[in-house]
């Protein structure tokens, strides 16, 4: 169902055009006066703004139409000219917040600037469309599950005969000897193209990804595409399935109405981490690489991670003790278990948890989450999504400290050395099996059971309870009169 708006965007532009000539254009003495500092096409829209709203009284001043009462009342603009606060402001049904106004009275407004960490139109808006039919698809299975090889077989059949699509599949695949024991998997086994991991490069080579299995696979599917990721279609088949909203019923439907661009997405971002060590500061400008969207990155400690990074303090029985700066400033000493830097898509993760708030994915934020802090007053917090967090391991820490990347690549962090995390500007498209609201709220509902309890009966329902109660309360309380008197 189409997302209705509460107002069109000509009644938006309009109030838009009336606030600005409420600022700046209180009497028709000074209309050219304030027009000077506008182009001509703004010029010319408040131009024919003011002679729809303005009219002339009998005196010769200009009267607003439909405010002329307000402000012979004194309640439309107050002495001086200046608008008073309706206390109101027009809203659209998104998961974006209103945009600010860049504007702020006559002559002050927001600096322009280019700099720019992701842009996210209206999520409610995000649709996938195909600009080329895809033609390779990668399926990712989860591994050593027999409940899975069947779908997989029906799907890369139906993939390679019906579509004629490329499928790419993991070479690991094929060395599982249930599959290879399946006569249908023996007929299209030499159809399949294989990639190893850590080996081969997948980058422009897939068009379209499908998981079966639970959320594993699609932090894989994350963790294969270190740059842009073709979009990803989960069926659920695992254990939680919190990010696989499809299931594999009617598979064919789905997918052929997937393939035919008819399907909304949700841009999970994901968390850009770089290691620095001690010994490789003096060699950083080295080591960086120009990415082709202006985003320098060291080659080979970069990793993009969709769910969070954790530091922890590994096998030692100290508490970990790690600095936390933001934008460069010095925060806070987490003095505990760990530290958590979570997606929206991790809030409901390891944070979780730890007792982080859930954040829808579209929400652009980073969560940071202290584990079992040695402090009663550490809260988990919430940042925007632009800020580059430094976290690093405190001079007068007793111990070192432990990273790991969406649960991998778990390395050890020494003192000098820092971790620094931003937020990439590669988010993961994932495809709707409804739309972004629904999918996650009944990921809450059935994965988590988010908010679940036995009803509270109503009064009518208790009637029948309490009616027999009810006859003996009165009888005690005719007994009591009788005491009494």
């Amino acid at each position: 169902m189409a997302c209705m708006s509460d107002i069109d965007l000509a009644t938006l532009h309009d109030i838009h055009l009336d606030q600005r000539w409420q600022y700046g254009l209180p009497n028709s003495d000074h209309i050219y006066h304030h027009h000077e500092g506008f182009s001509p096409m703004t010029r010319l829209c408040l131009e024919r703004n003011m002679q729809k709203k303005v009219q002339r009284d009998m005196n010769g001043n200009c009267l607003a139409r439909g405010r002329s009462r307000e402000n012979a009342n004194g309640s439309g603009l107050a002495s001086g000219g200046k608008r008073r606060r309706s206390g109101t402001w027009p809203r659209t049904r998104s998961l974006n917040a209103p945009s600010p106004v860049q504007q702020f009275g006559p002559c002050g407004r927001i600096m322009k600037n280019s700099a720019m960490v992701m842009q996210i139109q209206d999520p409610a808006s995000q649709r996938l469309t195909w600009y080329k039919p895809p033609l390779t698809v990668l399926v990712i299975k989860k591994v050593s599950d027999a409940s899975v090889l069947a779908p997989f077989v029906q799907l890369v059949d139906w993939l390679l005969q019906e579509k004629n699509m490329v499928v790419w599949v993991e070479s690991a695949v094929l060395e599982d000897a249930l599959l290879n024991d399946n006569l249908r998997f023996k007929s299209i086994r030499d159809k399949l193209v294989t990639f190893k991991d850590g080996r081969d490069d997948l980058t422009d080579r897939i068009d379209f990804i499908v998981c079966l299995g639970g959320d594993g696979t699609l932090l894989y599917a994350s963790l294969l595409f270190q740059q842009s990721v073709p979009p990803v279609m989960a069926f659920h088949l695992g254990s939680l399935g919190f990010l696989t909203p499809f299931r594999f019923d009617n598979f064919q439907e789905q997918l052929t109405s997937v393939l035919e661009g008819h399907a909304a997405l949700t841009l999970r971002s994901r968390l850009r981490c770089v290691m620095h060590r001690r010994g490789e500061r003096k060699h950083e400008a080295k080591t960086l690489e120009i990415d082709p969207d202006g985003d320098a990155r060291p080659v080979a400690n970069s990793i993009l991670v969709l769910n969070e990074v954790v530091i922890d303090r590994g096998p030692s029985p100290y508490l970990s003790n790690i600095d936390l700066f933001l934008d460069g400033k010095y925060i806070t000493s987490v003095q505990g278990d760990g530290l958590i830097v979570s997606t929206p898509t991790g809030s409901t993760a390891y944070a979780a948890a730890a007792g982080a708030s859930m954040i829808h994915p579209s929400v652009p934020a980073i969560m940071v989450t202290p584990i079992c802090p040695h402090s009663l007053s550490f809260r988990p917090i919430v940042v925007p999504a632009g800020v580059e967090l430094k976290i690093s391991v405190s001079p007068e820490s007793r111990n070192t400290s432990w990273v790991s990347f969406d649960g991998r690549n778990r390395q050890e962090l020494f003192h000098g050395d820092s971790l620094r995390v931003t937020t990439s500007v590669y988010p993961v498209p994932c495809i709707c099996a409804q739309d972004q609201i629904s999918d996650w709220f009944a990921s809450l509902a059935d994965g988590l059971h988010w908010n679940v309890r036995k009803r509270q009966k109503c009064l009518d329902e208790l009637s029948d309870l309490t009616a027999s109660g009810s006859e003996d309360m009165l009888d005690e309380i005719d007994n009591m009169k009788l005491y009494d008197v």
